[in-house]
């Protein structure tokens, strides 16, 4: 079975169109307007070794708020459909990743029970038209529509970009963990996975 997902988000703010295939080779096509989060996307896509399409427009003369939201919930919801019943995955993923001076810890659990954690400070606002405090909120939309239990720690760092640049970079990595096929059930006592 093929674990691939498309859809179109479509508000007075945002128009989005996105695909994802969990079984590819990291390859993107990304152009959001927002260049220091395209490039965190790519990074993620290419860690994560899913291929990432993502075309976004939308209000960014009011701020970046709408569209990095808007990416986060678009893109949980698409790691939902291409997982379907989430037979045979991993399901756990954790990844201790240095970038230069900052070490991030990112640990996840495919739960079906939608949470997370998330310990990071920064020392600026924005990175180019970046908002910083956006971060933590891709991570949050994306961890609910995912209907991931997600934790992300920044244990030390100085640079800002660092410290996000790691996150990316380490969500990528676990998740690929996470969604590696090993059998054939669902890994779950329950039975099931929602």
């Amino acid at each position: 079975m093929k674990r691939i997902a498309s859809k179109k988000r479509d508000t007075k703010e945002t128009q989005i169109e996105m695909s994802i295939n969990l079984d590819g080779s990291g390859t993107c096509d990304i152009d959001t307007g927002v260049g220091f989060f395209d490039h965190m996307l790519t990074l993620f896509a290419f860690h994560s070794n899913i291929d990432l399409r993502c075309k976004a427009k939308g209000d960014l003369y009011v701020d970046d708020h709408h569209m990095i939201e808007d990416c986060g919930i678009l893109l949980g919801e698409l790691i939902q459909d291409a997982l379907a019943d989430k037979r045979g995955i991993a399901r756990y993923g954790s990844m201790r990743l240095v970038m230069d001076e900052t070490l991030c810890t990112v640990d996840l659990d495919i739960s079906g029970r939608p949470y997370l954690v998330f310990n990071a400070s920064f020392t600026r606002d924005n990175i180019n038209n970046y908002s910083l405090e956006m971060t933590k909120e891709f991570f949050y939309a994306l961890a609910m529509q995912a209907r991931l239990t997600l934790h992300i720690n920044i244990a030390y760092g100085d640079n800002d970009h660092h410290k996000v640049e790691a996150m990316f970079k380490g969500f990528g990595r676990a998740l690929r963990q996470a969604i590696r096929v090993e059998g054939t059930a669902i890994p779950s006592s329950k039975g099931v996975i929602q």
